[in-house]
């Protein structure tokens, strides 16, 4: 029996909060969009304070100084002048990633929609599907859900801790891990799409579907989706509700909004990529009896066949993302979660299947679950469903005492 595995890379802290400054960013020539960024005081008062948000252990100067690069782009806010929308759902990256620390979760949440006939999944591209971008530079270019959308999902924020560490588990041992029995009627599967920064067919690890399966398409993905700032991933502008007349009329900056340095062929988005990539991993609190033991009833009523305690990176040129234990609590696996599931597919992932998401650092975020309708980590076991429904029949089984210690084990991480 596996037995709970303590986080072996530890956190410092930053965070925004207070002032902002509107500045011309020149701090390297490929940030020149006009934005609103953290004041330094600013910046060095919340990393003395917040839960999160520091960089890994054992970066060397020039990966410690990219970080630092890429908080700086992760806290800036974005301006119409610069870009920003004509839709959006956010000024920054930071507006979602607050929880515990800056790059963590948050109880923001995003519409997606949809319309289902007969089986088939609609996600109505033409209306500016299947993301609804809830906010607009003017209000005749707001987006709302259109009338034809039968299935509509809400989903909460991600925290984006240790990011860097799940990008560098080798494809090869999720696939492995997904072809490993796990009893239960327990099939995860390892969601294949096309990394838009090689071109390759990768495993996804990233978003609620795991449709992302590098730091860089992720960024690229919600620099666009979430912000409106084209880049040279994703040049391509969202038309409000699909409305390309409204987009003529209120799209009024020239893409490709996030242009690239000729000279060092990167962008803002490669700067929040490496803010990510070098995000320290939740720090797990110091073991007590009862989350020891909680920890064995994890690993006894088989929680551990989804969320699986520990996967490795492989090689890395980062030292520090290289060969390390990473103790997510989850296979990066898509399962089908039968009545859980938002009904909205994404590639090849159904309106059923999610993937399984990380818990280090659950005591950082709240609620749970992709939609945020539990308000406690009880609730969000109760209303497991699908592969995990076995699962959660035992936990609920379980006497009080014992639940008790296996929600200390998992709110210890």
């Amino acid at each position: 029996m596996r037995t709970p595995l303590k986080l072996l890379v530890a956190l410092a802290g930053a965070s925004l909060v207070g002032s902002a400054t509107v500045v011309h960013s020149t701090s390297t020539p490929f940030l020149k969009r006009l934005k609103i960024a953290a004041s330094p005081q600013t910046l060095a008062a919340a990393a003395a304070s917040a839960q999160g948000g520091g960089p890994l252990d054992g970066l060397n100067a020039d990966q410690l100084a990219a970080f630092e690069e890429g908080r700086g782009e992760f806290s800036s806010i974005e301006t119409a002048e610069g870009g920003l929308g004509p839709v959006f759902n956010g000024e920054s990256c930071s507006t979602c990633h607050t929880a515990g620390g800056l790059g963590g979760a948050s109880t923001i949440t995003v519409t997606r929609f949809g319309r289902e006939v007969s089986g088939k999944f609609d996600p109505l591209d033409s209306k500016g599907g299947s993301l609804l971008q809830a906010k607009a530079i003017h209000p005749a270019a707001q987006e709302h859900v259109p009338a034809e959308a039968n299935v509509v999902a809400k989903r909460i924020t991600t925290p984006l801790f240790g990011a860097g560490l799940i990008e560098s588990i080798d494809d090869l041992t999720i696939q492995i891990n997904a072809l490993i029995p796990k009893g239960d009627g327990i099939s995860g599967r390892a969601h294949m799409v096309t990394d838009v920064v090689s071109g390759k067919q990768r495993v996804g690890r990233f978003g609620w579907k795991a449709q992302q399966a590098t730091l860089l398409a992720f960024s690229g993905d919600a620099y666009v989706n979430e912000m409106g700032i084209t880049n040279r991933f994703f040049p391509k502008e969202n038309a409000p509700n699909g409305n390309l007349a409204l987009l003529a009329e209120y799209d009024k900056v020239p893409d490709i909004e996030d242009a690239v340095d000729p000279a060092t062929g990167r962008s803002d988005i490669d700067a929040s990529a490496d803010f990510m990539r070098y995000l320290a991993a939740p720090q797990q609190q110091r073991a007590t009896a009862s989350s020891l033991a909680g920890g064995l009833l994890f690993n006894l009523i088989n929680c551990s066949g989804c969320h699986t305690p520990v996967l490795f990176t492989g090689y890395n040129k980062v030292a520090a993302l290289s060969f390390k234990p990473v103790p997510l609590l989850s296979d990066l696996l898509l399962h089908d979660m039968g009545a859980l599931g938002d009904g909205i597919v994404q590639g090849a992932a159904t309106g059923k299947e999610l993937r399984t998401p990380p818990l280090w650092g659950l005591r950082l975020r709240g609620p749970y679950l992709h939609d945020g309708r539990a308000t406690t980590v009880d609730a969000a076991i109760r209303a497991h469903d699908g592969e995990a429904a076995a699962v959660r029949k035992r936990y609920v089984a379980l006497p009080a005492a014992q639940q008790k210690q296996l929600l200390d084990y998992l709110n210890s991480n």
